[in-house]
C-alpha cells in the first residue's frame, strides 16, 4: 500500500539530510508504530505519505513514494485525499469550519460524497468518538482533548485506506485515548485499513502495533517486528523497560503478557519496600497559593465550581480529570487572565518576583508583568506566546523580560546565576538552531521553548497545562529534573496531565477534577493506584505490591544500586 524507495528529504539550508536512503513497504492493513525521539524526523516520514512533504513543506524529496499506486511527486496533496487521511499534531491547524457537525463533514463535501451517506457518516462518527453531545458546539469552545477527538473524527467520515495519525491520544485522557485507539484498531482489522501512527506515549498504543518504524536520529530507518525493535532501541515505553530490567524474553507489549511474565519478581519483590519515587520533602511548606470558592462559568454553564485549593511550597502536584473536566479553566483562573465568576485567589508575599506588602496578592488584579512573576501558565498550545521571527529572539526576550526587574545579567528572579532561557531550552530539546522560526519547530521543539521562555521568569507559582504533549521520555525527565530543581527552591508547580506514568514520576500529589468539582486530593501513590484509569503500567504489572516506577525495581533487584526512578 506504501512504499518508500531510496527516500532522502532535505530541507533548504539544512547541512544534513532528515531522512536518508529510507527504503521502507507497509502493507494493506497494517498498523505501524513510528517512534523516535523528539525532532527526528517522524512528521517528516508521515508528511511524505500524502505529499506535504516536500509540496507544501518545501525543501527536496530525492527517490519515490508511493501510495495505492500513486507516486506523491506527481500526485499533491488534494489528489491523494480519496485516499489517505491526515491528523497532525495540532488539531486547530486543520479546523476549517465554526462547529462540530459542519467539521466532520467538510472532507466529505470537498469529495463530492452524497448528502444521505454524508449524514449516515456523520451520526456514525459522533457515536463512534462520543462526540454526539458536542455536535452543535463551537469548535474553539471544546478543551483540547475534544479538539483531538473532532479531528480524529474529520478524517474517518471520508473512510480513507491509508490513516496517518501524527501524536493522535497526546491531549486525551486515559479513557478517550482507549476508545479512540479502538477504533482505529477496529478500522484495521475490520477493514484493511493501513494506519501509520507516531506516538511518544508508547504504553498506550505499543500493544496494537503490528510493527515499529524507528527512528534513532541519523536519518535512517529501522522497521520490524515490534518486539525485537525494542530489544535495542532509545526509546521504550516502561512496559519494556520493565522487560529489559527482569530479563525477560520475548519483552512483553502488553499488561496481560507482563503480568504473567512478572510473577516470579512478584515473589522476589515481595516484602521489599521500594526506594520513594521522589524525594521527600524536609517538612510541608507554607501554602504560596490559595484559592477559595473559585467558580468558573460560560454562558452561565459552570466548568468550576466552588473549588478550594492551597498551593504549598516545595511540592509538585498533579492535576487530573477526563477531557472536559474544568482544568484548563481552573489554571487560567488561578494565572488570572481567565474568567473568576466567584471565589478568591491569593498568592503568598514575599520571594523571588513576588508582588511588594503593598500589593494585592491576586493575579487577576496585577499587571501582567508582575502576575507572570508571581504565577506562570505555559497553556495547551504553546504557540500562543511565540510571536518573533526566531527561536534566538523569543530567547532573548525572554531573558529580558525575566532581568529586567533585577538590573543587568543572569540575576533574574533564580538569582545570580540564574539559567538564561538558551541553557533551559537546551535541558529539554538539545539542538535548536536558535534561527529556526518557532512556528517551523515539532509540536515537542515548540512546547519546549514556551516552557524555557516561562521557567526563565521563575514564577512562585508554575502552572503546566499539558506540558508532555509532543515529548519524547527523554525530554520528559528533563522536565522532571527541572520541575524538582523548581520545587527544591521553594517554589509550587502544578502539572494538568492525561500522561499517569509522568505523573506517578513527577508528582508527590494528585487532584482530580470531574465535572469542574475536586474528587480526589492525596498523595501520589494512594490517588492513582486507587484508580485502574490513572494507574501506570509497573503499578499494574506488579499489584498488589507498592511500585509504580521501572526505577524502584531496578533498585530493588538483587545486584542493582539506586537507580533514577
Amino acid at each position: 500500500m506504501i512504499t518508500f524507495d531510496q527516500v532522502s528529504v532535505v530541507y533548504d539550508g539544512a547541512d544534513r539530510p532528515v531522512l536518508r536512503d529510507v527504503n521502507l513497504s507497509v502493507d494493506e492493513g497494517e498498523l505501524c508504530l513510528v517512534v523516535g525521539h523528539t525532532g527526528v524526523g517522524k512528521s517528516t516520514l508521515l508528511g511524505a505519505v500524502n505529499g506535504l512533504v516536500p509540496h507544501f513543506t518545501g525543501g527536496t524529496l530525492y527517490g519515490s513514494v508511493t501510495v495505492d499506486g500513486r507516486d506523491t511527486a506527481d500526485h499533491p496533496p488534494r489528489e491523494l485525499a480519496d485516499v489517505v487521511g491526515v491528523v497532525g499534531q495540532d488539531p486547530l491547524d486543520g479546523f476549517v469550519t465554526d462547529t462540530v457537525e459542519e467539521e466532520l463533514a467538510y472532507s466529505m463535501e470537498q469529495l463530492a460524497i452524497a448528502p444521505a451517506v454524508m449524514r449516515k457518516r456523520v451520526e456514525e462518527t459522533l457515536d463512534l468518538l462520543g462526540l454526539a453531545d458536542l455536535r452543535h458546539r463551537a469548535l474553539h469552545e471544546l478543551s483540547g482533548g475534544q479538539q483531538q477527538r473532532v479531528a480524529i473524527g474529520s478524517v474517518l467520515t471520508a473512510h480513507p485506506r491509508v490513516l496517518v495519525l501524527d501524536e493522535p491520544t497526546s491531549a486525551l485522557d486515559p479513557t478517550a485515548a482507549e476508545e479512540v485507539l479502538a477504533a482505529v484498531t477496529r478500522l484495521v482489522h475490520d477493514l484493511g485499513v493501513t494506519v501509520l501512527l507516531a506516538e511518544h506515549r508508547l504504553e498506550r498504543v505499543v500493544q496494537y502495533a503490528d510493527r515499529v518504524i524507528h527512528l534513532p536520529g541519523d536519518g535512517l530507518v529501522v522497521a520490524g517486528e515490534p518486539s525485537e525493535v525494542f530489544e535495542a532501541s532509545s526509546i521504550a515505553p516502561p512496559i519494556v523497560e520493565l522487560g529489559r530490567a527482569a530479563g525477560w524474553s520475548p519483552l512483553p507489549l502488553s499488561v496481560r503478557d507482563a503480568r504473567r511474565a512478572a510473577r516470579p519478581l512478584r515473589t522476589a519483590l515481595a516484602g521489599v519496600t521500594p526506594a520513594p519515587v521522589r524525594p521527600t520533602p524536609a517538612a510541608p511548606g507554607a501554602d504560596l497559593l490559595t484559592a477559595r470558592g473559585v467558580t468558573v462559568a460560560y454562558r452561565g454553564v459552570p466548568a468550576v465550581r466552588e473549588v478550594d485549593l492551597g498551593l504549598r511550597a516545595g511540592e509538585v502536584t498533579a492535576l487530573m480529570g477526563r477531557n472536559g473536566s474544568g482544568k484548563s479553566s481552573l489554571l487560567w483562573t488561578l494565572q488570572g487572565s481567565g474568567p473568576r465568576s466567584s471565589g478568591t485567589v491569593r498568592v503568598a508575599p514575599g520571594g523571588p518576583g513576588a508582588a511588594g506588602p503593598s500589593k494585592d496578592g491576586d493575579p487577576k488584579k496585577l499587571s501582567a508583568a508582575e502576575a507572570r512573576r508571581l504565577v506562570g501558565l505555559v497553556p495547551q498550545t504553546p504557540t500562543d506566546l511565540l510571536y518573533l521571527e526566531s527561536v534566538e529572539q523569543e530567547l532573548d526576550q525572554a531573558d529580558a523580560e525575566s532581568w529586567g526587574g533585577f538590573g543587568s545579567g543572569a540575576e533574574g528572579a533564580y538569582g545570580a546565576g540564574a539559567p538564561s532561557a538558551r541553557a533551559l531550552l537546551d535541558r529539554l530539546a538539545p539542538g535548536i538552531d536558535g534561527a529556526t522560526h518557532p512556528r517551523d519547530l515539532s509540536e515537542g521543539q515548540k512546547l519546549a521553548l514556551v516552557l524555557a521562555i516561562q521557567l526563565t521568569a521563575a514564577p512562585r507559582v508554575l502552572l503546566l497545562d499539558e506540558p508532555t504533549r509532543g515529548l519524547d521520555y527523554r525530554a520528559k525527565t528533563q522536565l522532571i529534573a527541572i520541575v524538582d530543581e523548581l520545587a527544591g527552591e521553594g517554589r509550587s508547580v502544578v502539572v494538568s496531565t492525561h500522561d499517569v506514568e509522568f505523573a506517578a514520576r513527577a508528582a508527590d500529589r494528585v487532584v482530580v477534577l470531574a465535572d469542574g468539582d475536586i474528587v480526589a486530593d492525596g498523595p501520589t501513590a494512594e490517588v492513582i493506584v486507587a484508580s485502574p484509569v490513572f494507574a501506570p503500567q509497573v503499578a499494574k504489572i506488579l499489584s498488589p505490591l507498592p511500585y509504580l516506577t521501572v526505577g524502584q525495581v531496578a533498585s530493588a533487584l538483587p545486584g542493582n544500586g539506586e537507580e533514577d526512578a
